[in-house]
């Protein structure tokens, strides 16, 4: 039934040019926020949940970028309008590193096992990307030595975190990839101001600790 209703959406949202919350959305994180995004290959259009992209093993089925490819992100608003105007139901991807966010991302139930345990102890986040099969957890930029060093120091990671720095990339909210739709878990709030993120130390620590404190196993996926 999922599928269905997911497919239907999707024909609807093609037949309707796509949604202007799509293009609203990629504006204000490119002109206001300054993160370079770029459109997404897209989900497979027979709503088959897999990609529309050539490789049928697609990992990221619609919630990458293929044609352009990443290094095009850019925060101009005319190339923005012009990408989403040939593509209104493109999703939305972020190039993470430089000035914009990365992330730090765990499978769907685990992290929301995670942010309840984080929530227990008071620690301040930013905002959260979910989708039906993991969420990120939006984090200050930083470099591949410091997070090598970061994850050196520590006895145990779980191998399910997946860690989307520089030259990385996310699917932002309201996209529609092939795995479903991406949401704010945690949403950030309102306002022209870039959102506030925690640097990456304190959510790998906290992450880490709540999983092992809660005893939950996260899964390799």
């Amino acid at each position: 039934m999922r599928e269905i209703l997911g497919r239907r959406r999707r024909l609807l949202s093609q037949r309707n040019g796509g949604t202007p919350e799509l293009i609203g959305a990629a504006l204000t994180y490119a002109t206001q926020w300054q993160w370079p995004v770029l459109p997404g290959v897209a989900a497979d259009p027979q709503g088959t949940g897999g990609c529309a992209c050539p490789d049928p093993e697609c990992t990221v089925p619609g919630a990458h970028p293929f044609d352009p490819g990443l290094l095009a992100a850019t925060t101009d608003e005319r190339m923005l309008r012009w990408w989403w105007g040939n593509r209104p139901a493109a999703p939305i991807i972020l190039a993470t590193g430089g000035k914009a966010p990365c992330a730090v991302s765990l499978p769907a139930l685990p992290a929301a096992r995670a942010l309840e345990a984080l929530d227990r102890t008071g620690m301040r986040l930013g905002p959260v990307v979910a989708s039906p099969t993991r969420w990120a957890i939006l984090v200050k930029p930083y470099s591949m030595e410091q997070l090598g060093e970061l994850l050196y120091a520590k006895d145990f990671v779980p191998g399910s975190l997946r860690f989307h720095g520089d030259g990385g990339y996310l699917a932002l909210p309201p996209s529609e990839a092939g795995q479903g739709e991406i949401r704010w878990e945690r949403a950030p709030l309102p306002g022209s101001a870039s959102p506030w993120v925690p640097d990456v130390e304190a959510v790998v620590d906290a992450v880490v600790e709540a999983l092992t404190r809660t005893g939950v196993s996260a899964p390799e996926f």
